[in-house]
């Protein structure tokens, strides 16, 4: 079988601008391999890749291969490894070109899981959470001064990106289980925070999906482990367990937990031993468990818990993970990439509990649909997803490249959830619904974009609304 070879080799990365690509592409980059990729939009991602010697071309065609020249006596073959991600279609120019040409050609998993046997590392794998929990053991180990390496699927302001090149021994790497390429990764510690069937499109059931995980436990040398997630608790066997129920008797715990619109408190326990408190600024009953997964690793790898528990009180979540956009007319925007009903369910749950008990202010949820077969298999379930909010506003479905072969539209979607709902409001169009919002939101409002399509992209038009200076 081919191997990636980061002797010296340079890197071509078809479609470098998307989350996963760049995060490998930047730490390549750091090690002072050559690397160059295309993408049809430009971003800041893209941009932070230029800055560390990343060349980056603005269309997809066969030419793009041609840009290495050999270098004697590290690399005399100046073909490329070509590294493609799941969107990237057979029929690509580039792609082909690279086929053809020889190219040695890889996912991008197969570089994750290179790099995943180059550290000790640490995978987190799950099928929500994942970004947050990698996020917060990355950032516990920086402040713990292990100065890991760091690939997520999101953006953290703590290391500026997506991705960080350390000069410690650590690795904390997200691994992905939406593909089936999480049977790639054999990490020295695996994390898995939950399992739920999240991606139709690939897995014909749930049981499908519990299979994926138990290949990764068993190539794993310890594992981590949720027991409040039955699939985990019934189907794996954990090495070290963690739960926010002490009835569970997990190895780590948590007591008298308090939320307030300062963030969460709880008392932890190891062991059956009194560990200290905690505090989290990021809000939400999900990301103390999140926590509790960043502290068992801290613990396993040797950190004491004051240094553990100042790296979570510090930690201020990735981008798109209840993230805080701004604040006008004394309403609040936030954005999150919640696109499963769980993730909704747990997102508004949080919301909650930043407002306090005794607010009266409402809580809006505007939701995008992501992909028609996740919309089609989920749709009772989002439908009494939204429980915990006050308004709910539901746009057409993004499809994100998938056939409508089902034939569902969101107005399909809004009538399910009014069946469980009494304030549904549904507005297809984004650019109406950037026109509709300054009409109907309220002071105290907290406004929550959920979803992982483009309803993001309209927040900066809705505030500049209400300040248009």
């Amino acid at each position: 079988m081919k191997t990636v070879d980061f002797s010296g080799r340079p890197f071509h990365f078809i479609g470098i601008g998307g989350i996963g690509m760049s995060a490998l592409a930047y730490v390549l980059a750091k090690r002072q391999i050559r690397v160059s990729g295309s993408d049809l939009r430009s971003s800041h991602i893209t941009e932070r890749l230029e800055a560390v010697g990343t060349h980056i071309f603005s269309r997809q065609e066969p030419t793009n291969l041609e840009f290495f020249q050999p270098l004697d006596g590290i690399c005399t073959d100046p073909l490329p490894q070509v590294i493609c991600s799941t969107a990237i279609a057979q029929n690509n120019s580039e792609y082909t070109a690279a086929v053809e040409k020889g190219c040695p050609v890889f996912h991008r998993s197969d570089v994750l899981a290179a790099l995943i046997k180059d550290y000790k590392s640490i995978g987190v794998a799950g099928t929500h959470g994942k970004t947050t929990t990698s996020s917060l053991i990355g950032y516990v180990l920086l402040v713990g001064g292990l100065d890991p390496t760091i690939i997520v699927g999101g953006e953290v302001t703590a290391w500026d990106g997506n991705a960080r090149l350390g000069n410690g021994d650590y690795l904390v790497a997200e691994a992905d289980e939406s593909d089936g390429s999480l049977t790639k990764h054999w990490p020295n510690i695996g994390v898995v925070t939950n399992i739920e069937l999240d991606h139709p499109d690939h897995y014909e059931s749930l049981e499908d999906v519990v299979k994926i995980f138990q290949v990764f436990e068993s190539q794993c040398d310890i594992l981590v482990g949720c027991l409040d997630c039955e699939r985990i608790s019934t189907q794996l066997n954990p090495t070290i367990t963690y739960s926010l129920d002490p009835a569970k008797q997990a190895d780590y715990t948590v007591k008298n937990i308090t939320y307030d619109v300062n963030g969460t408190t709880a008392d932890v326990w190891e062991w059956g031993q009194y560990l200290g408190q905690m505090h989290l600024t990021i809000p939400g009953e999900h990301n103390v468990s999140n926590a509790l997964a960043a502290i068992a690793v801290g613990r396993k790898l040797g950190l004491e818990f004051d240094v553990i528990a100042q790296g979570l009180e510090s930690f201020e979540g990735a981008k798109r993970r209840f993230e805080f956009r701004g604040e006008c007319n004394g309403i609040t925007f936030i954005d999150d990439y919640a696109h499963h009903p769980s993730e909704i369910q747990a997102t508004l749950s949080a919301a909650r509990s930043k407002l306090g008990s005794e607010s009266s202010s409402r809580v809006v949820a505007i939701f995008q649909p992501h992909r028609y077969t996740r919309t089609m298999t989920f749709l009772e379930d989002f439908a009494t997803s939204f429980k915990a909010a006050d308004l709910v506003i539901l746009t057409d479905i993004y499809s994100a490249g998938e056939a409508n072969i089902s034939h569902l539209q969101g107005q399909d979607v809004a009538e399910a959830v009014k069946q469980h709902h009494s304030q549904v409001i549904y507005e297809p169009d984004l650019s109406s619904l950037t026109q509709l919002l300054p009409e109907i939101l309220q002071s105290g409002d907290l406004v929550l974009f959920l979803g992982a399509g483009n309803l993001n992209q309209i927040i900066p038009q809705v505030i500049a609304s209400y300040d248009p200076s």
